[in-house]
């Protein structure tokens, strides 16, 4: 059985109807994070993105849930038609213990299966300092981002390694979620850590993680094509 690690990003006074759809598929763990969008404004009517406050929104499903989630955010919430949001599944690989896998696969008795590693997106992930997400996008756009979303967050770094290279690990945060084509990723990544890496105020690191499934982001499968 595959398990999914599925984010949802869109306005936030949608987010009680997501969690409508979570709780009709009995989807017992969910997430809510408050982000806004970074997209902007010639953009605002092509992608899934808006400069607007945002709702982040996560859940694990199995492979059939997640299709079925998805697929009812599509019906409900018209999730892929730009400007309404973005839907991302990323495969879980493993997962901590047996009561953990039964909550998360609501007691079906099987073990996680290796998902399909072939993906055409992926979701970047950028850890920066506070107030510095504009550099962040400023360098991202032009290497292909089409947008990202802005969570505010704090650092917990102990002591002993508080700082790494300029970036001070125990402070106030931001992160920027970004999906992107795995064609265009690493150039995305590249940009973002030569214009507002570690050495710079934005004191950003980033990573990438796989995305099996996506929704809303019509005009950047066009441009894949």
């Amino acid at each position: 059985m595959e398990l999914y690690y599925v984010v949802t990003i869109l306005d936030r006074d949608r987010r009680t109807q997501m969690e409508k759809i979570y709780r009709d598929l009995d989807l017992k763990v969910a997430l809510t994070m408050m982000g806004r969008g970074t997209a902007p404004l010639e953009l605002l009517t092509g992608t899934g993105l808006s400069q607007e406050e945002k709702a982040v929104m996560t859940t694990v499903a199995d492979r059939a849930g997640m299709k079925k989630l998805i697929l009812e955010t599509k019906r409900r919430l018209y999730i892929d038609i730009p400007g309404n949001g973005i839907m991302a599944a990323v495969p879980i690989k493993s997962v901590g213990g047996a009561q953990t896998l039964a909550l998360l696969s609501n007691d079906q008795p099987k073990t996680p299966e290796k998902p399909d590693m072939k993906f055409d997106y992926e979701l970047i992930y950028v850890i920066l300092n506070e107030g510095h997400s504009d550099e962040v996008m400023d360098a991202a756009r032009p290497a292909g981002a089409r947008g990202g979303t802005v969570i505010a967050a704090k650092g917990t770094g102990i002591a002993v390694t508080e700082k790494f290279r300029g970036l001070t690990l125990a402070s106030e945060k931001e992160v920027v979620l970004i999906v992107a084509a795995s064609a265009a990723k690493g150039a995305i990544m590249r940009a973002i850590i030569e214009n507002a890496g570690v050495d710079t105020p934005a004191g950003a690191i980033c990573f990438s993680l796989p995305v099996s499934e996506v929704a809303g982001l019509r005009l950047l499968d066009m441009d894949m094509e």
